[in-house]
């Protein structure tokens, strides 16, 4: 107990001397211990790397988890080292919904069949957000998390510690230069002073020591953020590369997509490809469908001619009817797949008809003197 008290005393009389040697420092009445100039660079460049890293930290958070919900529920379950639950992404959830729409609204019909596709889709970028998810998080946060809650910690405490000791030093040359000055007003009690100043200067030197040496152990961490610059550097490229992949797998995700919709839907949207007076996004019933896509011109049989699907057909010699011709504008660029499609630029003007037999996702497009197979899809019907 008589060890304790007097190890508390102790304590408690470094602590306010030091308390002392701080509010003197701040009114200007003590003098300070200035560090040199390559010590207070790497002490700035640190709370810099702190300070950035945290902000880069927080800010790649939302991006890969935008809902701040989601985030403090994650948080909390790291903090008490539970495993976070699975979460379905926005684009698996979308699916769901698509392909529930789809089975209530008819698989069979053409909007139950795009939900179909566009679903299966999305469920594939969900996964794809899902994979960049876990990757960005195992090779760039998880990283900076380590710095910040390891490195940085063991950084603070010794920048606290060399902070101490370099009040306890300051209070010593303090002592000293009182006890000097002491003894030059009396030198009378000479012996006296001289042995408070004895006193003074051993504490000093021992003082000195301790800074010395927690100057250096700070020094050596504090050089260290060079190292976690380049581990920093390494887990942004990481970081880059999934990004890289995971915005490669959407964009032939919906590559995939649009090819099957331009090449396997029907007449969708009448609105936009029949010349339909209504909105291309206004919702149209089954009936409404038929009625428009019977708006498209159907020319008569020319006899002995082949028909449209068989690849022999040879369409630049077939003669443009004189009537049931429409114009239609190109909605979008279009590349033929062989000789017998026509290739398609935006918002160019062709003259389009039918044939007897053809596959009602084409029409026979004509510009000039050349003539093929176009997609209905890429068409706007005009006259």
């Amino acid at each position: 107990m008589d060890f304790n008290m007097k190890k508390l005393a102790s304590d408690a009389g470094i602590f306010f001397t030091r308390a002392v040697q701080f509010t003197e420092e701040k009114f200007g009445q003590a003098e300070k211990t200035e560090l040199d100039a390559h010590f207070e660079n790497l002490l700035a460049r640190a709370d810099s790397t702190k300070n950035w890293t945290e902000k880069i930290l927080r800010q790649t958070e939302v991006l890969l988890q935008p809902n701040p919900s989601a985030r403090v529920e994650e948080f909390l379950y790291e903090k008490l080292d539970r495993k976070v639950p699975s979460r379905v992404t926005n684009g698996e959830l979308l699916a769901q919904y698509m392909s529930e729409a789809a089975n209530e609204l008819g698989p069979e019909t053409p909007y139950g069949k795009t939900l179909i596709k566009v679903g299966e889709t999305e469920k594939r970028l969900g996964a794809a957000e899902r994979d960049f998810i876990h990757s960005a998080s195992i090779n760039f946060l998880t990283p900076l998390r380590n710095f910040l809650e390891g490195d940085w910690r063991t950084i603070s405490k010794e920048r606290r510690i060399l902070q101490n000791r370099r009040l306890d030093l300051d209070a010593c040359k303090a002592r000293l230069k009182k006890a000097k000055a002491a003894e030059a007003k009396a030198a009378c009690e000479g012996d006296l002073w001289s042995d408070e100043v004895d006193k003074a200067e051993q504490e000093l030197r021992v003082a000195q020591t301790e800074f010395d040496r927690q100057a250096e152990v700070t020094r050596l961490l504090l050089e260290g953020i060079s190292s976690t610059h380049v581990n920093h550097l390494r887990c942004l490229q990481e970081f880059v590369e999934s990004q890289a992949t995971y915005y490669a797998q959407c964009y032939r995700h919906m590559l995939d997509l649009q090819k099957q919709l331009g090449s396997t839907q029907g007449v969708i949207f009448p609105g936009t490809f029949v010349g339909n007076t209504e909105p291309a996004s206004s919702p149209l019933s089954s009936a409404s469908l038929a009625t428009a896509a019977a708006t498209i011109p159907v020319m008569p049989t020319v006899a002995g001619m082949p028909s449209a699907g068989e690849a022999a057909i040879s369409l630049d010699d077939v003669a443009l009817p004189a009537s049931g011709t429409r114009k239609a504008r190109v909605l979008y660029d279009y590349e033929a797949a062989d000789s017998s499609e026509l290739a398609l630029l935006a918002d160019e003007l062709i003259t389009v008809y039918s044939l007897p037999g053809m596959d009602p996702d084409w029409l026979i497009g004509e510009r000039g003197n050349r003539k093929g197979k176009v997609p209905v899809t890429y068409l706007e019907l005009l006259s």
